[in-house]
């Protein structure tokens, strides 16, 4: 068997997909949310429920009172039970847990035992958004699937290859050692997944590719990937560095910090909630969603306009910086909510990039389909990608191997 339960858990909700792995097909998932409100809310999907042209996804929702995430477990359970698929007649062998931040202690997907369980709540205080709900799922799921081995895999594990310049700040070296201050990444399961497929695409060995991922949602990164190793990549101990995203500020002066904090009495945590929740996008512009700042552009929006030109321009410097630090480039690829969908943002990250024989083919570019598509011109020196991620199949994927070597 090769079914797979993968789990992503935050404080107040966590996703939920199940896998066959071998097929490479998702069998159901679902959203349990507001855990812990007065109502709460969970909705479940069987994917292609039918036979042939009539096969369709059926989705259902509710709202209850889901106080706690072992609730939330049996929500799912029951959902599995009443709507399918059944989870006896597609048995997972594994539990899959995606966890934010690993830290210098993992570096490769790890069955869970309790002394994992002790190290990745430890590990909260470098991502106190994340870490604290994988823990509260994972407790869950092992107490609501007992019997099955239960694998976490973590997004800073695939950079765990950065070189040592490449994650080490310039601060007192006995405060970062104290403080297990360096930079860490994040998005590596989609780095990861994006990058195997690329070379599986074009029938190369992925040891031989010079290979510049960006991964552009509402949270944003891009990875220098040399022969299948992370190189250098833009978050950093946080997910807060690097690229301007939906609410989140990426690069800025540390100064800034110390501005707000004496003019504006800004907290430490007040700051924390400035620079992840209302900066970025929505801090430029009013709205996060890229869908909404394109819209607002072409209407002649000002703020908009900036927002998309700060964004570009951000995109454009680090494109730049990796192909400096790789020696050079063989592929670009777009993947994520926004780098799949947005031809706009692809056009412009790219425009400058035409002296190094970077040429995009404006059709392919705004043509819109499923699976990985080429949108360079075959005489372009530098192949360009848009490839769709799956983040949930490749933690399945190492939570198997895991399993079945336990």
């Amino acid at each position: 068997m090769s079914v797979v339960l993968v789990i992503n858990s935050g404080s107040s909700s966590f996703k939920y997909q199940l896998l066959d792995v071998e097929t490479e097909t998702a069998l159901a998932s679902g959203l349990v949310e507001r855990i812990g409100e007065g109502m709460g809310a969970a909705s479940h999907k069987v994917h292609f429920t039918g036979v042939g042209a009539a096969a369709v996804d059926a989705t259902y929702t509710q709202e209850l009172p889901i106080p706690d995430h072992a609730v939330g477990f049996q929500v799912m359970l029951d959902a599995f039970a009443e709507h399918g698929p059944s989870l006896t007649e597609n048995a997972p062998v594994a539990v899959g847990h995606r966890v934010v931040q690993g830290g210098a202690r993992f570096f490769q997907p790890t069955l869970i035992t309790d002394l994992v369980e002790i190290n990745i709540d430890e590990l909260a205080v470098l991502a106190p958004l994340h870490n604290p709900g994988a823990v509260q799922g994972i407790r869950a799921a092992r107490a609501a699937f007992g019997d099955l081995p239960h694998v976490a895999v973590f997004d800073t594990a695939f950079h765990q290859t950065l070189p040592p310049a490449a994650y080490t700040y310039a601060i007192d070296r006995s405060i970062a050692r104290k403080h297990r201050i360096r930079r860490y990444g994040f998005h590596g399961t989609s780095h990861k997944f994006v990058s195997e497929s690329v070379a599986e695409y074009l029938g190369r060995p992925l040891r031989s590719l010079k290979q510049i991922v960006l991964h552009l949602g509402n949270g944003a990164s891009i990875t220098a990937i040399d022969g299948g190793h992370s190189v250098e990549t833009s978050m950093g101990l946080t997910p807060l560095e690097g690229l301007v995203m939906g609410t989140r500020s990426g690069d800025l002066d540390p100064s800034i910090l110390l501005v707000l904090a004496r003019r504006e009495e800004m907290s430490p945590a007040q700051l924390d909630a400035f620079l992840n929740k209302s900066s970025g996008m929505l801090g430029l512009a009013g709205v996060s969603d890229m869908r909404d700042i394109e819209d607002r552009r072409e209407a002649g929006d000002g703020p908009a306009s900036l927002a998309f030109d700060v964004y570009i321009h951000r995109l454009r410097a680090y494109i730049g910086s990796y192909i400096a630090q790789l020696g050079g480039v063989d592929v670009i690829s777009f993947t994520a909510g926004v780098g799949e969908n947005s031809p706009l943002i692809r056009a412009a990250a790219l425009e400058t990039l035409g002296f190094l024989g970077i040429k995009l083919d404006a059709a392919a570019n705004e043509e819109r389909r499923k699976g990985i598509r080429t949108i360079s011109t075959p005489d372009s020196s530098v192949t360009v990608l848009v490839v769709p991620t799956n983040e949930e199949l490749e933690i399945a994927r190492q939570a198997l191997a895991v399993a079945r070597v336990a």
